[in-house]
């Protein structure tokens, strides 16, 4: 049987236009692609233009759901752009649980340079394990007290 290419060419060129537009060459190729292989399996009856028609409707039924079967995927080196023109990839943008947070090391670390240094020794104690005697106690209680009130002053 003698497949009719120039009939399949412009019945594809009619429905090229509704894929995306880096697509339409590749919808045009599956529909002819699809009509001869129609046309090849239909034996010996009349491959009619309305079958023709038929035929390339679904395949770009078939186009728009497998497009829309695939999951969106975002590329990690893809940029951004922030209010301040400046770009970025993807990637950088992701936290790091294992990244130290600056500004509460550096408070930390101002807040331990004035601490009184047997604060210190006193947390440091506690931090390993070992028991207070009486007199660190007193002495953690003591500090305590005086910063309740400092934060209930500035609380008022």
């Amino acid at each position: 049987m003698e497949l009719d290419w120039q009939k399949y060419i412009e019945i594809a060129g009619k429905f090229q236009h509704k894929a995306k537009a880096a697509d339409r060459q590749d919808l045009r190729q599956d529909i002819i692609l699809r009509l001869a292989e129609v046309a090849s399996n239909n034996g010996h009856e009349p491959f009619t233009e309305g079958a023709m028609v038929r035929v390339a409707s679904y395949t770009v039924m078939a186009y728009w759901r497998d497009l829309m079967r695939k999951p969106t995927m975002l590329s990690l080196n893809g940029e951004l752009t922030d209010g301040d023109g400046d770009t970025a990839e993807l990637w950088q943008t992701l936290a790091d649980d294992r990244a130290i947070d600056l500004e509460a090391w550096l408070d930390a670390k101002r807040w331990l340079l004035g601490c009184p240094k047997r604060l210190v020794q006193i947390a440091h104690k506690r931090y390993v394990g070992k028991p207070l005697d009486r007199k660190d106690s007193r002495y953690l209680e003591r500090h305590r007290q005086k910063q309740l009130k400092k934060y209930q002053l500035a609380l008022s």
